[in-house]
């Protein structure tokens, strides 16, 4: 159950159970996750992390028309330039005018540790609202604001009514979960309880598409059934958001971002979810549009289009899979995205040698199976014989590839690419992920795969100039988890050899 009553959302660790390390196999994780076997260990020892202010900053950066405040030291908003760049690029690749990120900073320093940072924060709402004439204001918390204590709540209360326009607060500080998608949901919970509207009159052709901000594939897709895709939330403005409740039904790139949503849309506004995995391969494509169409009312139609598409890229799609063949892969990406990339992967005929996930779920939001990607995976395509979950961090990662001895490495995130990189590993990022959805999008993946071969000297020639960073020991160390697993430091951990 959803609660929108609630200031902020539960974060992933208690609400979902979620864990940051396991390594064994696709099926053990399933059947060990359905009774929620897991716990959420410690590690002795960790190179990097990430933080869930960041994920709130994903998506509220970049809504249309809206401005956000971060309530943090300054430099917790150093991804507002990385959002700038890329917002302009794709709002033109999806042929919307050009986009501005509105960010301010409260920039609390040490004396507002002490003292609070709330009248800053007043001054810096005003200043948004003088400076942009926002449709929203949204104030995301940070690990400085929450550590001292500081009532966001309130001053969004005061300020939304005198102001006129929603005054989002948006609860995703850092220290409070280790799984940065809680940052994901914290922001949805901010526009569920203070932007959506109830639905004035239902749009029985609209389909809410919860993406980043990618190509416009969805669209071309849902529009060989009647049906229009209302992109959301990255690129989207503030009035769309407030409309959200009156779509036919709601589907998302994966569960990892959107499930939260999807399903207190369901509850709160009776907009079902589209309880199919996403359609990233043939299969999944066929059961995403025959789920689609059945929520929509158009199961006469759909048979006659999965037909045909199917035979449209069967020409093209056979010789992909020819030249790809018993090439070794390696995916290391965000949780559910990563189980699709997987069975596209596995769909274009490669021999899939390891997935690393930055993150588990053991369940989803209303406990729905069939929108268990990795579960899907499996029933579909089979066991997964080397799986692991790692929340980014590259010493493990370093070893996890070097055994694995991947042709190919395919990772989610541009910074991800280096280490593959480093071990001479063509490696391709797969940024844009609506681009690789829908039979056309299978297809684009293949021939972008044959294009990233094409790259191996060049990446060979990189790692004969890259020094590795870590010990003989490490290197020799047998198991990757090596951490998880001595988390009070022990045996060689603890010998002079045992430094990274």
């Amino acid at each position: 159950m959803v609660n929108l009553e609630l200031s902020e959302v539960e974060v992933r660790e208690r609400r979902l159970k979620s864990i940051i390390s396991y390594h064994g196999t696709g099926q053990d994780l399933c059947e060990r996750s359905r009774n929620r076997q897991l716990t959420l260990t410690e590690r002795s020892f960790g190179q990097c992390s990430d933080c869930s202010q960041g994920c709130g900053q994903t998506l509220t950066y970049v809504i249309r028309g809206a401005a956000v405040i971060d309530h943090a030291p300054i430099g917790c908003s150093s991804g507002a330039g990385a959002a700038s760049l890329t917002v302009d690029v794709s709002a033109r690749a999806r042929g919307l005018p050009p986009q501005e990120v509105h960010v301010l900073s409260t920039n609390i320093q040490e004396k507002d540790t002490v003292y609070g940072g709330l009248e800053k924060l007043r001054a810096t709402i005003y200043e948004a609202k003088r400076r942009f004439d926002p449709s929203a204001i949204f104030v995301l918390s940070s690990c400085a604001a929450g550590i001292v204590g500081d009532d966001i709540e309130s001053v969004a209360d005061e300020l939304q009514e005198e102001l006129g326009i929603p005054v989002v607060p948006v609860f995703c500080e850092g220290f409070k979960s280790r799984i940065w998608s809680s940052g994901f949901d914290a922001a949805f919970h901010g526009i569920l309880t203070r932007i959506v509207k109830a639905p004035v009159k239902k749009q029985p052709d609209l389909v809410n598409v919860f993406n980043f901000e990618g190509s416009d594939t969805f669209g071309p897709l849902l529009g060989k059934l009647g049906l229009r895709a209302n992109y959301v939330v990255p690129l989207a403005d503030v009035e769309t958001l407030e409309k959200l409740s009156e779509a036919a039904c709601t589907t998302h790139i994966c569960e990892t971002l959107a499930m939260y949503p999807a399903a207190a849309l369901e509850q709160e506004y009776g907009v079902p979810e589209v309880k199919s995995p996403p359609p990233f391969g043939v299969q999944w494509t066929d059961n995403w549009l025959r789920e689609v169409a059945r929520l929509t009312g158009r199961e006469e139609i759909v048979e006659d289009l999965i037909q045909s598409e199917h035979e449209r890229v069967n020409e093209e799609l056979t010789q992909v899979r020819e030249q790809l063949k018993g090439k070794r892969i390696y995916i290391f990406a965000g949780d559910s995205y990563a189980h699709s990339i997987a069975n596209m992967l596995l769909d274009l005929g490669l021999d899939l040698v390891g997935i690393t996930t930055l993150h588990h779920d053991q369940t989803t939001d209303g406990g729905t199976e069939s929108l268990d990607s990795l579960g899907n995976l499996v029933a579909s395509k089979g066991e997964i014989g080397n799986y692991s979950v790692c929340n980014k961090q590259p010493y493990q990662v370093f070893k996890l590839l070097k055994d694995a001895r991947p042709d190919i490495l395919i990772v989610r995130h541009m910074n991800m690419t280096i280490t593959g990189a480093k071990l001479g590993i063509p490696t391709m990022n797969d940024g844009d992920v609506n681009i690789s959805a829908g039979y056309d999008g299978l297809v684009r993946l293949g021939k972008r795969l044959l294009d990233a071969l094409k790259t191996k000297k060049l990446f060979e020639n990189i790692s004969r100039h890259c020094e590795s960073p870590y010990t003989t020991w490490w290197l020799e160390q047998a198991d990757p988890f090596f951490f998880e697993k001595n988390t009070g430091g022990d045996s060689a951990a603890d010998t002079d050899d045992g430094e990274l």
